[in-house]
């Protein structure tokens, strides 16, 4: 297997750049432009790294790791280099030109380390999602992957169903005897809390998928409601155009928030009234297509409105649009700021709600996988109820327990690694 390089810190000018090497091998391929480095060495130490014509190019501060005490589980190099990009340059140059060497691809480090046994899959996605988080709800979320949550509960799911299989098993073993017992009973209430967690782990990872891309607020109304003004004042900045010309807005426009440590994507849409403007139909379209799939709406409420045509839930808010002088509890006003703090803090309780519910299993391959096992305990349970074999019965448990096996990557996960792997930097 070839030895691997990349930086682990980000290219460009900075204090100190990181490089990484990785595989067996590693500090004797290193020689030729590193002749001090030291193999037993498991200190900190400097060494000269040079071209291969004997030009020191930095003296970096060298870290060694041994074979199974690394990230990856392989011998590995970490170079401390000064940032410059003129020394990232050359070291790259320089690596490139030794034998079984090569840049590494985005993710094989950490690749390397769950073929090692190093990492598990989940703990792998959840580094994934650490890396990319930006809000302190996605950090706590990917923390539960990468700290093995998931895997400790598949554990306690996967020893249930084996329960409740051997006690299958048993009258299957025993067919031509008598067994003691009627073990169905204990089956289903095996089974019966089990789904019912189970199915609501599948609810939560819709939310966690929210968590990981954003919730979406729509800001809704008929034209000149104050909804641009109102973006503006979240913004702080002009993002849309005020003007009392009606259906001055035609698209949907975004802000992103950091909203109590959640990622919020509130949505200025067009203003909803009849028009025979084409142009002006197809926003209206859209902000009605945005506002029925976000996670909350605000409907900015003007005098003689009669609040339609979208369904509103217990969460969303309606408004008194452009309560500038403050007259009502409900009211807003973009202009004079009255109302923003308590409709923010509306959105934030809402969202820490939600977020509340939400489970280990945070991925869409994990909600599929358990939708399935529910499936299949569905089925089981079906059997139990209407005296079905209990060969068929005990299949749909195994194969219920197989889908819970491939959330932390027992089996069938070839198809999944290229698409997880794939959003590490190369460093990683």
């Amino acid at each position: 297997m070839d030895i691997i390089f990349a930086f682990a810190t980000a290219v460009g000018r900075a204090g100190v750049s990181v490089l990484r090497l990785s595989g067996q091998g590693v500090f004797d391929a290193l020689k030729p432009v590193m002749p001090k480095i030291d193999v037993d060495r498991r200190t900190p130490y400097l060494a000269d790294f040079q071209k291969i014509s004997g030009e020191v190019i930095d003296t970096p501060l060298v870290l060694g790791f041994a074979k199974g005490a690394s990230f990856t589980g392989e011998e590995t190099v970490e170079l401390h280099l000064h940032g410059s990009p003129a020394i990232q340059k050359e070291a790259i140059l320089i690596l490139s030109q030794l034998p079984n060497m090569r840049m590494a691809e985005p993710g094989e480090f950490t690749r390397r380390a769950l073929i090692n046994g190093r990492m598990t899959l989940e703990e792998v996605e959840g580094l994934a999602d650490l890396i990319d988080a930006e809000t302190e709800s996605q950090a706590i979320q990917a923390r539960k992957l990468l700290n093995g949550h998931l895997k400790t509960a598949v554990a306690g799911w996967r020893a249930k169903l084996i329960h409740a299989g051997a006690l299958l098993q048993a009258t299957i073993d025993f067919a031509d005897e008598e067994v003691p017992v009627d073990v169905f009973p204990e089956v289903s209430e095996i089974l019966l809390p089990l789904r019912a967690e189970l199915e609501a782990q599948a609810r939560g990872v819709v939310v966690s998928e929210r968590v990981r891309s954003g919730f979406e607020v729509a800001i809704i109304g008929q034209p000149n409601a104050g909804k641009s003004t109102f973006i503006n004042a979240l913004a702080r900045r002009d993002v849309a155009i005020v003007t009392d010309v009606a259906g001055t807005t035609r698209d949907v426009l975004e802000v992103d928030l950091d909203l109590q440590g959640h990622s919020v994507r509130v949505l200025d849409t067009a203003g909803i009234r009849a028009t025979d403007d084409s142009v002006e139909k197809i926003g209206i379209e859209r902000a009605l297509d945005r506002a029925v799939s976000a996670d909350l709406r605000i409907w900015l409420k003007i005098a003689d409105d009669d609040v339609g045509p979208v369904d509103m839930t217990a969460d969303d808010l309606i408004l008194t649009a452009k309560d500038d002088e403050g007259a009502h509890d409900n009211g807003l006003s973009g202009k004079t700021g009255h109302g923003i703090d308590r409709i923010l803090n509306h959105i934030g309780t809402v969202l820490n709600d939600r977020v509340s519910r939400v489970g280990v299993a945070t991925l869409e391959r994990h909600g599929i996988a358990i939708t399935n096992a529910v499936s299949y305990l569905n089925s089981a349970l079906f059997g139990l109820e209407n005296g079905q074999e209990v060969e068929l019965v005990a299949d749909d448990l195994r194969a219920a327990t197989r889908q819970l096996d491939q959330l932390i990557g027992h089996v069938d996960v070839e198809d999944v690694l290229d698409k997880v792997f794939s959003s590490f930097c190369l460093g990683k």
